[in-house]
């Protein structure tokens, strides 16, 4: 199997080489994002000097991890990805407005998501579902939350150091889907198997 090492932040180049099914393993800078963040993004749409991070060419990770604070700094605990589908509403917004170049997450996005990805030069990476500890320990650093005390740390956005962390690319920048195409074949044996015992 071929794997795929990526940096960020990704290029336009780097998404255009990657197709659904794609095995990747990401190093460098990601930042998380749930429902919380997600909202104010989309609603109050701050400009880009107005966010700590770096966003242009930036990892989204859908996570609500659990951080420490300890005296160094912060030491996080779990990280797993949370649903992807609960940010459906905001996402399409957010990548064309702050340039991002992948997605992290499980279970996949919607067609305005997918949409908006072809659009913008983005793509969706689904990560391993219930292997929070796992993943933390691809992820070496916290560097810095950003909207901690007013949202709580599980709905800050996080900026954090991977190394190696695993993924497969489900939707790809040219617009296919590997969710939707699940979707597809599942209803279409649906109805198969209903005609079938008429």
């Amino acid at each position: 199997m071929d794997i795929k090492t990526l940096t960020t932040p990704l290029s336009e180049e780097a998404v255009a080489s990657l197709n659904v099914g794609d095995f990747v393993l990401l190093s460098g800078m990601i930042v998380t994002g749930r429902d919380r963040v997600h909202k104010y993004l989309f609603s109050e749409l701050p400009l880009p000097d107005e966010i700590p991070f770096e966003l242009e060419g930036a990892v989204l990770y859908h996570c609500g991890p659990i951080v420490r604070r300890e005296d160094a700094g912060y030491r996080l605990i779990a990280g797993g990805p949370t649903t992807s589908q609960r940010v459906e509403m905001y996402e399409w917004r957010i990548i064309k407005e702050y340039g991002l170049r992948g997605i992290i997450g499980k279970g996949g996005m919607g067609e305005k998501t997918l949409q908006a990805m072809k659009e913008a030069g983005c793509v969706y990476l689904h990560t391993i579902s219930g292997a929070a500890v796992y993943l933390a320990d691809r992820i070496k650093r916290v560097v810095d939350g950003w909207k901690v005390e007013e949202f709580g740390a599980p709905e800050a956005m996080w900026l954090m150091e991977v190394e190696d962390f695993p993924a497969i690319v489900t939707m790809d920048a040219s617009g296919n889907s590997l969710h939707k195409g699940v979707a597809e074949k599942s209803m279409g044996v649906y109805k198969e198997l209903l005609g079938g015992g008429a």
